[in-house]
């Protein structure tokens, strides 16, 4: 795997996978929304509310797995110096920050009509609020200085540090006492929901997960796009000091 180390190396197959994530999304959410908003049963309990699940569940799984890559990119950069992890995490932080957005969102205006309010000091509700801090401040980290070379290591070591928060999301429903139900989804013995809301909930999963990564795909290549043009400016700035001094030593003689 060290080859696709390289950056240029990795866009030229990420850019033929481009099209493909971006058609397969745009079939799986067209499918999807289908699915789920006509084709699944209502819930017993929570009756059409439930169809918010379709776009929430999705999120939240993303926005934590987009997190885990933040941090795999940034352990990469730290460890063995490849500029390809720094670049991937600052790609996919952005994206992995709206999808937490969309999930807190969404689970608020599914929680008023559920729990009666749209918003409780929840364990799992507070530690994906604490993930979209965590997004929010290795951006921060990441574009605080002039230099943009001295946010990578300070935003690397917030990516990897706050990691821990990940499985705290996962576990806080068996930990804490939380309002949230335990995984149905991922339940020891198979997923435990009507077969027709699991289609759907995969579909929107699918659909997500393909237009996510496509969008980190693009905005990785803006970010090598930045690094190249910032380098050539480097060397354009170089090449006129160097000219100023040539100017100069020949004035002085």
């Amino acid at each position: 795997m060290h080859r696709f180390a390289n950056p240029a190396r990795f866009m030229r197959v990420a850019e033929r996978l481009l099209p493909w994530f971006l058609g397969l999304g745009g079939i799986l959410l067209l499918a999807g929304l289908y699915q789920g908003l006509i084709a699944s049963p209502a819930d017993y309990q929570q009756h059409e509310t439930v169809r918010i699940m379709y776009l929430h569940v999705p999120a939240a799984i993303l926005a934590q797995g987009f997190y885990f890559g933040m941090a795999l990119g940034s352990a990469s950069f730290l460890i063995w110096k490849h500029p390809l992890g720094d670049l991937m995490a600052r790609a996919m932080a952005p994206v992995g920050a709206a999808l937490c957005f969309i999930c807190l969102v969404t689970g608020a205006i599914w929680g008023k009509p559920t729990w009666g309010t749209y918003w409780v000091w929840d364990a799992r509700l507070t530690s994906m609020l604490i993930l979209l801090f965590l997004y929010f401040g290795y951006m921060a980290l990441a574009n605080a200085f002039d230099d943009p070379s001295r946010g990578h290591k300070p935003a690397a070591l917030l990516a990897v540090v706050g990691v821990v928060n990940i499985p705290v999301i996962k576990f806080s429903v068996y930990f804490f006492n939380t309002l949230h139900q335990k995984s149905t989804l991922f339940a020891e013995g198979g997923p435990s929901m009507d077969p027709d809301m699991l289609l759907a909930l995969m579909l929107m999963l699918g659909a997500l997960g393909f237009l996510a990564t496509a969008m980190a795909i693009i905005r990785l290549r803006g970010e090598m796009t930045v690094v190249k043009l910032r380098a050539a400016r480097h060397g354009l700035n170089r090449h006129d000091d160097a000219t100023q001094d040539v100017k100069h030593e020949e004035t002085t003689r």
